[in-house]
């Protein structure tokens, strides 16, 4: 069965990016059928693939989820992530900081919610939030904005060599596809909960966030933390290349199942 070619959506380190270089409704060449069959393959791998990192609980693993309101963050989460065992995973997401986490640098929040050896974590919006809010709405100097990006880039490596894959995907979608979701969201009542005033004032910020999107992916992705750009108007290809992207970096390892700790060919069960 073909597979997507996850090289060509992976941004270069040292890139100047443009999002045009992506298109939003790209679908990989695959049709919707065979997408959504690979997809259900790669879902039954990562059950035995997290099985087998879990039980061996050597590396660590950092799932990082960015785009605009409405690019899918949730449905990567509730559709890809079905192939995990609740056990070894946990999402967070990075809101507004409270007292306590404004008294100390921006990372430290964010440091406590890394994944241990063997763990998954998903972050839905992460530590990029503390620069993409500071650029759009202009409360970070550029010298300011330069300079924690480095530090993230810093604070990826250190997790890396601790033992931490981190895998980052930035979705993109269109200008028209969000206004379409918005859309949905206010004229389907059991969508209304997703629904907030504050999507109307950050859509109209549009250009400044694909600005600042530019820029962070530009700086932001590194041999040991490449950034995956995901074209997500079509949320099955979104979905499958996400799920490519994990079942890759899992297999990467090249997991045996654990050795036991004792001989177990002694024991007698009665």
């Amino acid at each position: 069965m073909a597979k997507p070619n996850l090289k060509d959506f992976i941004v270069k380190p040292g890139k100047n990016v443009s999002l045009e270089d992506w298109k939003p409704d790209d679908d990989g060449g695959f049709t919707k059928a065979d997408g959504e069959a690979r997809f259900d393959k790669n879902v039954a791998r990562m059950d035995e693939l997290q099985m087998k990192f879990w039980a061996n609980r050597s590396r660590g693993m950092l799932i990082v989820l960015q785009g605009i309101d409405t690019a899918g963050k949730d449905g990567v989460i509730r559709k890809v992530m079905t192939g995990l065992n609740p056990q070894g995973v946990s999402v967070h997401s990075f809101k507004k900081p409270s007292d306590v986490e404004l008294s100390h640098d921006y990372l430290w929040r964010v440091h406590t919610r890394c994944p241990a050896k063997g763990e998954v974590c998903i972050f839905n919006r992460s530590h990029y939030e503390d620069v993409i809010v500071g650029r759009v709405h202009g409360f970070l100097k550029p010298k300011e904005i330069e300079r924690r990006h480095r530090q993230i880039n810093d604070f990826e490596q250190m997790l890396v060599e601790e033992g931490t894959m981190v895998l980052k995907f930035f979705l993109t979608i269109s200008n028209d596809e969000q206004l379409a979701r918005l859309h949905a969201r206010l004229e389907d009542p059991t969508k209304h909960w997703k629904f907030s005033i504050n999507d109307v004032n950050e859509r109209a910020k549009w250009p400044l966030y694909v600005d600042t999107f530019e820029n962070m992916l530009s700086n932001t992705s590194t041999e040991h933390a490449p950034w995956h750009v995901v074209p997500s108007n079509r949320k099955w290809f979104r979905n499958l290349l996400v799920s490519e992207a994990v079942c890759e970096h899992f297999e990467s390892l090249g997991m045996q199942w654990p050795e036991p700790a004792e001989d177990l060919s002694k024991i007698s069960l009665k």
